[in-house]
């Protein structure tokens, strides 16, 4: 039973939360005839549906899915609910504008943890919101802790409010921001906005604005993973300290209904975060307030007109210039380390590499850059002695600020270049005010274009060979001490001879002869066979070196056709993690085809292709020192238990194409793997694909390579080739990266006979049936981001299909797939793979 006192309190309530249209046509209705209020009666229900007051009641919830439902503000202009993510098959929790073409958002949930499909969003009595994964596992809540929560509303200002029996708010999104602000929304002390880490990554960012407890607004960046916080790149200035209000901090920052955005002292003294701050009508406009992903705070409107063709438009932006303005003394500023921060029309910041770098990260453009050559100390000492090693490239108003470590004045320009160029040190020395020279070394921060340099130049150092340079063996660096040992013997031994007998000391002569003869043959020829590992810039390992390295060859990485991997950590002037790959005993070629098929590997060089470092031949003991790659095999990467993104996994399949047709045409010696499968593809810490184990099967008796490669009983990776006495081509790899293709769209293995459906125990079978059917939504068992994206899925079947052809003389070579995958060529419809062993 309702309290009497509670009814008025009630019935204000629920006046307010209907719309005025409900209130007018109740009024209306008073005065209507008995048989037309029947009707409209009747018709009342639909009309109710239609129509949404933004109240949720307990027990409510919503499904992530495709085309949700979400919970609408009285209005309709913002709705609550789940939003596509843009990687796998993942939604954001969040608030958005509902009415204008991009669905902005403006407030998110779990932007590190992005909830797969079928999850849910409940409200609760005793936890508020509270969002779970498809198994009931909690990924976020609201965390209420103020009484009990007996309502929700969804308001018309963008506010999602939580609200006990007695309407006192509980929780609300306004005192949890996430990077913006809206109008009505206010800061208050310890208040902060965290960026996102993308445009698309909504994940915690860099950059951070704060309203600190001494009343100042503060921009800064902080150190990922932890929340240190570096010295601020914009401050208000709005503290105690403060000269023209030395006793009024501030106390709020405030965005107000007409879009005015201000920071409230404790006198109640506006100070304005913009002067000259132009705003249009608030009942034209929407507004928002967005600290970027890229440090810059912007406050943006947009207009309410349904049928208006602009965006949203930037008012005024803190700071006016983000590359100059954010200096960090420790970490990086807006761009990468050995990045530029250049400022673009927008005020917005643009980060480039310098020549002769390139991104870490292709798909990350505000990230760091590397040096696309080998430069140290090192490297530097094994040139040839008055070579030329470097040329410069010459920036104007360029610098890195914080990457000083020697200052020369006063200096030439001559002088400055010449100094950097003879120390192993410097990367870049700026020139500057006529007479001063900066050297600077790696990484180089917080670099940004600056006019204010009036001219002053960056002399970026670039090596003319990018190539790495050899390690020397240790035993070549012995050759001209052991020569000159060498001749001091034979002095001595000359000597004594002399005071013999002439028959004597010609028998002795003609020994000693015979012994240096030997021992010098045996001595060129190790000299011979390290000089060629040098040349191939390959490292040669002794066996007790590698043992040590791999600390007893105890940490296994994996074991396969060729030998068992064990993880190690070698140095190579710096400590660097390896992939160390004991060769079987089958290797039973001789010292010489050994080093032969070595050099070939070791002289190609792909970006999808495992580098190779180096190698130990000695006695019986044969390894393979090769980088170590962090993220695995692409096996582990496809066969988990969440479905990798589409579009890595489009990378992905591109990569190894690239990889392959590198290894068939483009390097100095054709290469067949003739072991392709996902455990032989490794993926870096980018997740490129990069190929492994390729030139080891030419390293196998033909016997072992056929015994290892062919699946017993099964269709497998391995072509028809192998098991009808033809010749094996390079169209072999063709035919299993046409299989491992289909394992990448599908994300399943090529033979699953644990199956309960037979017609789907075999991929490269049940593949063709679902592309002639028409029924991929099958195949790649409905997963929606492949299916957003029909027409790449489709091409990517019909490419694997071409590829299976039992018939080599039908598969493309691997120029063509590279060509159909990347949309250059056209792919036709394929015929059907098998047409001797599939059913008439």
């Amino acid at each position: 039973m309702v309290e009497p006192t509670t009814v008025p309190l009630l019935a204000t309530r629920l006046l307010k939360s209907v719309p005025s249209s409900f209130l007018l046509m109740a009024i209306a209705m008073a005065f209507l005839p008995p048989s037309l209020l029947v009707s409209l009666l009747i018709l009342l229900p639909i009309s109710t549906v239609a129509q949404s007051n933004g109240n949720i009641t307990v027990g409510d919830s919503l499904t992530a899915a495709a085309n949700s439902s979400s919970w609408l503000s009285p209005s309709g202009e913002f709705a609550f609910g789940f939003r596509p993510h843009n990687d796998r098959d993942f939604f954001l929790l969040s608030i958005w504008f509902a009415k204008i073409p991009d669905k902005t958002i403006v407030w998110y949930a779990n932007g590190d943890k992005p909830a797969p499909g079928g999850s849910k969003v409940a409200l609760t009595a005793d936890r508020g919101l509270v969002l779970t994964d498809p198994r009931g596992q909690q990924l976020w809540s609201s965390q209420t802790i103020i009484g009990t929560v007996a309502s929700g509303v969804m308001t018309d200002a963008g506010n999602f409010v939580l609200e006990d029996r007695e309407f006192n708010k509980a929780w609300e999104s306004f005192n949890s921001p996430t990077d913006t602000l809206l109008p009505t929304q206010n800061l208050e002390r310890g208040g902060v906005l965290s960026s996102r880490q993308s445009e698309t990554n909504f994940s915690k960012g860099r950059f951070q604005l704060r309203l600190q407890q001494d009343g100042n607004l503060v921009l800064n960046t902080i150190n990922l993973p932890t929340d240190y916080a570096n010295a601020p790149y914009y401050a208000s200035g709005t503290t105690s300290s403060d000269d023209t209000n030395p006793s009024s901090p501030g106390r709020e920052l405030v965005f107000n209904e007409s879009g005015y955005m201000f920071i409230l002292r404790e006198n109640d003294q506006r100070f304005p975060l913009k002067q000259g701050q132009q705003v249009e009508s608030s009942s034209d406009f929407y507004f928002r307030a967005t600290l970027n992903f890229d440090g810059v705070f912007t406050q943006y409107s947009h207009p309410k007109a349904p049928n208006s063709n602009r965006s949203w438009s930037s008012h005024w932006s803190q700071p006016e210039n983000i590359c100059v303005s954010s200096l960090v003394e420790a970490g990086i500023g807006v761009c990468g380390y050995n990045s530029i921060c250049g400022l673009k029309e927008d005020q917005r910041p643009m980060c480039q590499c310098p020549p002769g770098y390139s991104l870490l990260d292709p798909d990350d453009r505000y990230g760091s850059c590397k040096p696309d050559f080998i430069q140290g100390c090192e490297e530097d000492r094994l040139g040839r002695p008055g070579e030329d090693l470097y040329t410069w490239v010459d920036l104007t108003n360029t610098d890195w600020p914080t990457s000083d470590y020697v200052l020369l004045t006063p200096y030439t320009e001559d002088r400055c270049r010449q100094s950097c160029l003879e120390d192993c040190m410097c990367a870049v020395a700026i020139f500057r005010l006529g007479d001063t020279c900066w050297k600077k070394k790696l990484p180089l921060s917080n670099g940004r274009v600056d006019s204010n340099l009036n001219g002053g130049k960056a002399l970026i150092k670039i090596r003319k060979n990018n190539s790495t340079l050899p390690v020397p063996d240790p035993r070549f660096d012995q050759a001209p001490e052991l020569k000159k040992k060498n001749q001091d013997t034979l002095i001595l031994i000359g000597s004594v001879l002399l005071g013999g007998s002439v028959f004597v000391n010609l028998i002795l002569i003609l020994a000693v002869c015979l012994g240096f003869s030997f021992i010098y043959h045996n001595k060129l020829q190790k000299i011979i066979a390290n000089a060629s590992s040098v040349q191939l810039n390959l490292r040669c390992f002794t066996y007790k070196e590698l043992e040590e390295a791999t600390d007893g060859f105890k940490e296994e990485l994996g074991k396969g056709a060729f030998g068992v991997v064990y993880k190690g950590k070698i140095q190579m002037g710096s400590s660097v993690h390896v992939a160390v790959k004991k060769l079987n005993n089958s290797f039973q070629d001789s010292e010489r085809e050994f080093r032969t098929e070595v050099s070939v590997i070791g002289q190609t060089y792909h970006k999808n292709l495992v580098r190779l470092l180096g190698f130990c031949d000695e006695g019986q003991q044969r390894l393979l020192v090769y980088e170590f790659l962090s993220n695995g095999t692409l096996a582990g990467f496809l066969f988990g238990d969440l479905k990798p993104s589409w579009k890595r996994r489009i990378e992905i399949a591109i990569g190894i194409a690239r990889g392959l047709l590198y290894l068939h045409e483009e390097c100095s010696s054709p290469i067949i793997h003739c072991d392709i499968k996902p455990q032989n593809i490794l993926l870096d810490d980018y997740y490129n694909a990069r190929i492994a184990d390729f030139g080891l099967a030419k390293l196998l008796m033909m016997n072992q390579s056929h015994t290892n490669t062919a699946i017993r009983g099964t269709k497998g990776y391995v072509a028809p080739d192998w098991f009808r006495n033809m010749p094996i081509t390079a169209k072999v790899d063709v035919y299993s990266y046409g299989v491992m293709l289909l394992e990448i769209i599908c994300c399943r293995k090529s033979v699953r006979m644990e199956s309960d459906l037979e017609d789907q125990a075999i991929l490269t079978d049940w593949a063709y049936d679902c592309y002639q059917e028409g029924t991929l939504d099958a195949l790649v068992e409905y997963d929606v981001e492949a299916l957003d994206d029909r027409k790449r899925l489709e091409k990517f079947v019909k490419v694997a299909i071409w590829c299976i052809q039992e018939d080599p003389s039908l598969r493309p070579t691997m120029r063509k797939v590279t060509q159909m995958l990347e949309e250059i060529v056209e792919v036709l419809a394929p015929p059907c793979p098998s047409p001797f062993s599939k059913p008439g």
